[in-house]
């Protein structure tokens, strides 16, 4: 017996892959449904071998459904979510609204899968944001070991982080810079994205860091542990799919690079591709459709007593969002939904 998932948002980046990696992992679906807004009513989205048709999520009734997977923002979020969780479906929310309430689990569920029990607060889980879903699977295993102190993160973050307006900005300033006269102004960003990085995203905070690097701060301290020290620069690189980020680590204790290597690729999600020549550690195009988190580049630091060096890459439509979201799903299901 399988259960009744909705999917809001499901026109979207996120929805689509949510769709995608629901029938790909044969999760137990009886029945699905696809939501919108308005404006997409009707638009036809794939689910394995079906086709199915978008509903409308302002009137939707979601009483009798067990599982919401939320990709619609934090306004949508806001005003729909708690309708779905009061129905008694649990909501799997994407967005940051909820990220920081302690009501709420934040969860990765290669991380820290008993917090989900903290869900009957409120009927509602929490996923992590892109940058941090995929750190924090590569921290964990190394933290259990020798204790992570302090985390100094820079990431190289895809336009798809910022939806499909983002795509097309990236992909027709390409074409316009080849074309005479089909040159494109910056639009979904503040500088041209094509040919150049951009080191801002989301709004600037008054202590000079941006919101995405903040919560990679928070994120982590909730998800892993509230001691450790994050210092993050969340850079826009002109890649359409896949976020990497390079990742120094200071430990309590001593960790040996071949330990930690040897550590990582026992560890859930995560796969090691780390040879010293040419081409011997994965880059974002090849994350692409992928579950795992790739970590490379694997190097003592020199320069601090008990230091690491890693390169993390992951498809961040995937592990960043819609992935872990269904993990999330999985999870729940197998500690607290469980049917037949």
């Amino acid at each position: 017996m399988g259960y009744k998932v909705v999917v809001a948002g499901a026109t979207g980046n996120v929805g689509r892959e949510m769709l995608n990696i629901l029938a790909e992992r044969e999760f137990p679906v009886d029945e699905i449904a696809a939501l919108a807004s308005r404006k997409s009513l009707g638009t036809e989205c794939s689910f394995g071998d079906k086709t199915i048709k978008t509903q409308d999520l302002d009137t939707f009734d979601f009483t009798g459904w067990d599982i919401a997977l939320f990709a619609v923002g934090s306004d949508a979020t806001k005003k729909y979510a708690p309708k779905a969780a009061a129905a008694g479906c649990v909501v799997i929310d994407n967005s940051s609204l909820y990220r920081y309430d302690p009501d709420v689990p934040l969860i990765v569920p290669e991380v820290n899968p008993d917090a989900i029990d903290g869900y009957t607060k409120k009927n509602i889980i929490a996923n992590p944001n892109c940058s941090t879903a995929q750190m924090v699977v590569a921290l964990k295993p190394l933290h259990d070991r020798a204790k992570v102190r302090r985390v100094v993160v820079s990431t190289y973050q895809s336009v798809s982080g910022s939806g499909k307006e983002a795509m097309d900005e990236l992909w027709l300033q390409t074409k316009g810079m080849y074309v005479p006269g089909q040159e494109v102004a910056p639009s979904v960003y503040p500088k041209q994205i094509a040919f150049n990085v951009i080191p801002h995203i989301d709004v600037f905070m008054e202590d000079g860091t941006t919101k995405e690097e903040w919560k990679m701060v928070a994120e982590t301290k909730k998800i892993i542990d509230p001691k450790i020290k994050v210092t993050a620069t969340c850079v826009r690189v002109p890649v359409f799919v896949g976020h990497s980020e390079a990742v120094n680590v200071e430990f309590e204790d001593f960790l040996d690079e071949d330990e930690a290597r040897d550590i990582l690729r026992e560890a859930p999600g995560c796969m090691v591709v780390d040879k010293r020549e040419n081409g011997g550690y994965v880059t974002p195009i090849e994350s692409v459709g992928e579950y795992a988190t790739y970590i490379s580049r694997i190097r003592q630091d020199s320069t601090v007593e008990n230091g690491i060096n890693m390169w993390v890459v992951s498809d961040n439509l995937r592990k960043g969002a819609a992935l872990n979201a269904v993990q999330i799903a999985e999870l729940l299901g197998r500690r607290h939904l469980q049917k037949g």
